[in-house]
């Protein structure tokens, strides 16, 4: 018997909140939005049609508290609760509390949950159901004796994993037998440390997989079925990065082989509503007949979703919440495989720093527009958007970028316009990383594994430096600013290095790579410019600047890029490089903030660790002054320049916000 939800809490955040809330606006069905204190002015709860404060940043203290979330529900009479991805997703403990207060949980029941939730006794229900696995060990015996005499039997290399894992934790690769003692040692730490469980399992590790996964859904009735696959092999530290559906190079066999496995899994434990069931593949002799293993079950919705609905035309959300209803699976797998058409292509748009380690980076986005228009084929998921903070609380994610195309060649070809056409600015991200990776020759011919950004390191994560044309555009994008800034009508208030009966003529400092000053003299009047760096001319016809939109021509080719101007920086994003140029003080921008000049700010919120100097110290450009923790990573924040310093009153362990005064630094 169905039952029909009219009001719906999502117990999450961010892009997947707002992406819920807009199927549920199409359905006619209410939405109630929870926020923490960071999340008070978020998308997701300007969207809702309700919003309930259910408390501070940390997720520990917030999201992660079923009570709360509950408490939520019930205060505003929702009928059903859906979880996202993340945070209360796959805890079954949640989904029998839902229900036990009669609320409908929007996911598979609490035993499917627990029946996957543990890798090793997941393979072995697998097993049993005529789904291959990795060869392996998924015993209760944890003694270094039994591991050692498995992982010898098996046969190097293999891989070891935290039965309780993802993510990457608990995980440890072995290529000798001599070295499996300290990493069964290393990875049960972790587990324990990141899980609560230190039990682990070993695998035969694949040297060369790829990662394939299958959409599946299940019904109140016991039926089951898939929506083809997805590949998300190229990844970083084991967190996907691109996405792709259908599997590129995957013949129809295999791929009914795969979905078929893929069914028999859901079936297995009764699953009712969305999964996905995740295959590593041996590719070392090519995907064609290549061998397939389960690798484990996500029992909730994926951050790849977009693209299965982009080749089915099916709104998966919508799926989740008729299941929820009691409603059977809208569509047999026959009728599944006949709408399934063309290809597209997912990238993770992420505040991090590709060229450190994809370390997370935090900030205020500059330019970011979620609501850009995408084209016909291509769409924008996102919970952020312009003067949005994105903070050391939650996942970097800032959008989802998805296109799709007839083929696979049209489908790359427009998410690399599309990404091309998505600047974003305040901080790193990883925009040009990702354009980089599309156009990988290697990528565009299908030839993708778990190891292919180790693989191509140097092209993909060698970060590039500023040229002279790039500050000669910098300079450009000032002259530009400050026309914008008035309307002509002041002769007075237009500050373009007027001077009679001479060229106008002005001085702009950058810090360049290494320390250096870049000086840059600008000379020209209206819209005809000449930038001299260090001797190089470089002409322009400055055209216009709409927005963050800079059109000029340079060597007689036209070109439109993106521009943001502040005392302190230009950042250019132009094609598939982003940069960000610092103005030195000399003008107007760098140090001589409002704060005063030499003002220390706190890059991000965090603990202090240690306090190296004290006020009047007398301190040369680049001494070490303050250790901080952020992110769980420590920084040295570093002085800017010669001087004394001043304004200190830090001391070790107090904690700082994002944005704070921690000293400055006076001329002596």
């Amino acid at each position: 018997m169905s039952k029909r939800i009219k009001k719906l809490l999502i117990a999450n955040r961010g892009e997947i909140a707002c992406r819920i809330i807009s199927t549920c606006e199409r359905l006619g069905i209410k939405t109630v939005a929870v926020y923490s204190d960071a999340d008070a002015q978020a998308l997701h709860v300007e969207m809702a049609d309700e919003a309930v404060h259910i408390g501070p940043p940390s997720a520990s203290e917030s999201y992660l508290r079923a009570e709360k979330i509950l408490a939520a529900a019930k205060l505003t009479g929702a009928d059903a609760v859906h979880p996202g991805y993340g945070f209360l997703s796959e805890n079954p403990d949640f989904a029998e509390a839902c229900t036990a207060e009669g609320i409908i949980f929007v996911g598979p029941s609490a035993n499917s949950m627990r029946a996957m939730a543990l890798k090793g006794a997941a393979k072995k229900l697998m097993t049993d159901a005529g789904v291959p696995v990795v060869p392996g060990y998924h015993g209760k015996d944890q003694s270094i004796d039994t591991l050692q005499s498995e992982a010898d039997k098996i046969g190097y290399p293999v891989l070891i994993k935290a039965v309780a894992g993802g993510g990457g934790k608990g995980m440890r690769k072995v290529f000798k037998a001599s070295d499996l003692p300290a990493a069964v040692e290393a990875a049960a730490r972790e587990g324990k440390n990141s899980f609560g469980n230190p039990e682990l399992l070993i695998e035969k590790y694949i040297q060369k997989p790829r990662h394939i996964e299958l959409q599946v859904f299940g019904d109140n009735d016991g039926h089951a079925v898939h929506l083809m696959e997805r590949d998300c092999s190229l990844q970083r530290r084991h967190q996907k990065v691109v996405e792709e559906a259908p599997a590129p190079g995957m013949s129809t066999e295999m791929r009914r082989a795969m979905g078929e496995a893929a069914v028999k899994a859901a079936e297995a434990i009764n699953y009712q509503g969305a999964g996905t069931v995740e295959f590593i593949v041996d590719v070392e002799n090519g995907l064609e007949n290549a061998p397939f293993y389960f690798m484990e079950m996500n029992t909730r919705l994926q951050v790849e979703h977009p693209v299965t609905e982009m080749i089915t035309g099916q709104d998966l959300v919508e799926w989740q919440i008729r299941i929820a209803e009691g409603q059977p699976l809208p569509l047999s797998q026959d009728e599944i495989e006949v709408l399934s058409d063309g290809h597209a292509v997912e990238v993770r748009l992420y505040a991090e720093d590709p060229y450190n380690d994809f370390m997370p980076s935090i900030g205020t986005l500059g330019m970011f527009d979620p609501f850009a228009d995408a084209g016909p084929t291509g769409r924008i998921d996102a919970g952020v958007r312009a003067g949005d903070t994105v903070s050391i609380h939650y996942d970097p994610m800032i959008a989802k970028l998805i296109a799709w195309g007839e083929d696979r060649e049209q489908a790359i070809d427009a998410i690399t316009a599309l990404v091309r056409e998505t600047p974003v600015t305040g901080l790193a991200t990883n925009r040009d990383f990702l354009l980089r990776a599309l156009q990988e020759p290697d990528f565009r011919s299908g030839d993708v594994h778990t190891g292919f950004i180790e693989n191509h390191n140097e092209s993909l994560l060698t970060a590039k430096k500023a040229e002279a044309e790039d500050y000669a555009v910098a300079a450009f994008a000032i002259a530009a600013n400050r026309r914008s800034q008035t309307d002509g009508s002041d002769p007075w208030a237009i500050h373009d290095g007027f001077r009679l009966n001479l060229s106008a003529s002005e001085l702009l400092w950058f810090d360049g790579s290494d320390d250096e000053l870049i000086t840059v003299t600008l000379s020209g009047r209206d819209q005809a410019l000449c930038a001299n760096i260090g001797g190089t001319e470089v002409h322009a016809e400055v055209i216009s600047l709409t927005g963050n939109v800079l059109t000029l021509v340079m060597g007689g080719r036209r070109e439109r890029l993106f521009a943001e101007v502040s005392p302190s920086h230009v950042t250019l994003v132009r094609g598939d490089t982003t940069l960000t140029l610092a103005r030195h003080a000399r003008d107007g921008g760098g140090d001589d903030d409002a704060d005063g000049p030499g003002t220390i700010l706190s890059p991000m919120p965090g603990k202090i660790l240690d306090v190296k100097v004290k006020n009047g110290d007398a301190v040369t450009k680049g001494a070490a002054l303050i250790v901080m923790e952020a992110m769980k990573m420590e920084q040295t924040i570093a002085a800017p320049r010669d001087g004394v310093v001043a304004n200190l009153s830090l001391r070790e362990g107090d904690q700082i916000t994002g944005g704070a005064v921690m000293l400055t630094i006076e001329d002596q």
